[in-house]
């Protein structure tokens, strides 16, 4: 008999990823590589896998998205895609972190690290359940760590999503919030320094 069917995705850096799940069964992961473009492809991909199983929308019992860290516009499209898609299916969405699915399946201690601008990383020390709160520091300092260090960069990314999609099938029947985006830094973008052109009446 078959188990839930799900979908997951994950746009959180330059790739559009993503997995169909038919309970323990993988029936495809796809990463399409691409620097931009995620909110143009990401829906018509999506609906490309289901069609190529001979599913529907409407037969998705769950959603799973990656919530980043990653590329901000990158996130902000895959959880938005996931709040409508959960709205207009009414199913659940899940949102999962990049750290939370690269130390799924590790047993022990582990620090998640993701690979940061200018040398630096954001840690996360994982002891088997829920992690802390991530810090960043030089990558220099991975190699003094206590425990396994877990590169989120060695995961491939359509694995990345069907590791999401098994969280999303074991989850969908909690109470949980919305999926959110886990931004660690403040947008690249900065405010303006000078006042804005008055308007003439």
């Amino acid at each position: 008999m078959a188990g839930p069917l799900v979908l997951a995705f994950d746009t959180s850096a330059a790739h559009c990823a993503a997995a169909l799940l038919s309970g323990e069964r993988v029936l495809e992961a796809r990463c399409e590589e691409m620097g931009r473009g995620q909110a143009e492809r990401l829906l018509p991909m999506l609906g490309e896998i289901l069609s190529a199983h001979g599913h529907t929308w409407a037969d998705l019992a769950a959603l799973g998205v990656g919530t980043g860290p990653g590329n901000f516009t990158g996130i902000r499209i895959a959880v938005a895609a996931a709040r409508g898609l959960a709205l207009g299916l009414k199913i659940p969405a899940v949102g999962v972190s990049g750290f939370e699915a690269r130390a799924q399946g590790h047993a022990g201690p582990g620090w998640v690290a993701i690979e940061a601008p200018r040398g630096m990383v954001w840690l996360q020390r994982r002891d088997g359940g829920s992690g802390g709160a991530p810090d960043l520091r030089p990558a220099a300092e991975t190699a003094a760590l206590d425990a396994a260090v877990l590169w989120l960069s060695d995961l491939p990314a359509a694995e990345m999503a069907v590791i999401i999609a098994r969280i999303a099938r074991d989850r969908r029947h909690l109470t949980l919030p919305r999926p959110a985006p886990l931004y660690l830094r403040p947008a690249d973008a900065a405010p303006m320094r000078e006042p804005p052109p008055a308007l003439l009446p």
